[in-house]
């Protein structure tokens, strides 16, 4: 194993979850939904903060289904057995929780659930027709409205390779610099971090690494406080940005154009080569990221050895080894 920036994978993120995906036995027909990814993957490198909305409100297990139904333009989660409203309460579970979620990385949500459900949920009428496929959850939202720079997914979608990789890079970013805006920071703390993204934010978003280097480059004269505010709004807009194959290849290519010169024609050649497949959808993302750490730690290039872009989040994760990522 190279030694590439060993140090960005020292935070552990704190993840909230439906607690249904972590196999406990509180869906409503007794059963559970365990996520194999959660549990026997990403477990190993996260702390879990497992909430179950229904079960906190006292719903029994097994208990009635519940839906959404429109009433007067607004969507209420409702009991199929005996028509009570339990939307409020649904929602105020995420207020109880909210101290302890503030200080969350990130929020993965259980799919097509009426509490916890994030996106495409079914909504009814009274009378029970479908007027809508584009609920959410009570709970799911607002959670959102609470915290709106938490990474949010719900577990339908990481089965999608792209989506997964975004959401896990997301999470280790934001404890990353949680970690560091809860610390006794000083500006040139910021700088560092700052730096050790460069290439994180620009595969991202590039216009969200200059606001983000805008607001770094007033740091040392600014309000404290309105600085980690405002740098901590523009870095998550900038990491919820989706990437692109375009993007993460100009990024290769800006990495490569610094190594460069230690390089032979050889070596030039074959990372070129392998960055242009990567570019066609010849090869994983993984491949010209494993060179281009290779090369860096072959050559002792300090720079390489903090840059998150080149290891976000552990590599026991394989993320980057899909060609649709």
């Amino acid at each position: 194993m190279d030694a590439v920036h060993e140090p960005t994978a020292a935070v552990r993120p704190r993840v909230g979850v439906s607690s249904c995906l972590l196999g406990a036995p509180v869906r409503y027909n007794g059963g559970h939904s365990r996520s194999r990814f959660l549990t026997d993957e990403l477990d190993r490198h996260v702390d879990w903060i497992p909430v179950c909305p229904e079960a906190e409100i006292g719903l029994g297990v097994p208990r009635p289904t519940l839906r959404l139904q429109r009433h007067d333009g607004a969507d209420r989660v409702i009991s199929s057995k005996d028509g009570a409203d339990r939307t409020d309460e649904l929602a105020a579970v995420a207020d109880h929780h909210v101290l302890q979620l503030r200080r969350a990385d990130g929020y993965i949500l259980k799919n097509r659930s009426p509490s916890c459900g994030l996106l495409a949920l079914p909504v009814f009428s009274p009378d029970g027709n479908r007027v809508d496929g584009k609920g959410r959850g009570a709970f799911a939202e607002r959670l959102t409205r609470l915290l709106p720079h938490l990474p949010v997914e719900e577990s339908g979608r990481l089965s999608d390779a792209a989506l997964r990789e975004h959401f896990v890079q997301r999470v280790f970013a934001h404890a990353r610099l949680r970690a560091l805006l809860e610390s006794d920071w000083r500006p040139r703390d910021l700088v560092d971090f700052h730096t050790r993204h460069k290439l994180q934010l620009m595969s991202h978003s590039p216009e969200g690494y200059r606001r983000t280097g805008r607001i770094v480059a007033r740091a040392g004269s600014a309000d404290r406080d309105e600085t980690a505010a405002a740098y901590r709004t523009a870095f998550h807009q900038a990491m919820a940005v989706r990437t692109t194959r375009g993007k993460h290849a100009n990024t290769l290519q800006h990495a490569f154009g610094l190594l460069s010169p230690l390089l032979d024609d050889t070596r030039r050649h074959d990372l070129l080569t392998a960055i242009e497949d990567y570019r066609t959808e010849l090869l994983p993302l993984s491949v010209p990221v494993t060179l281009l750490r290779h090369h860096c730690a072959a050559e002792d290039v300090a720079w390489a050895r903090e840059q998150t872009y080149l290891r976000p989040y552990p590599d026991e994760l394989r993320l980057r080894h899909a060609l649709v990522v």
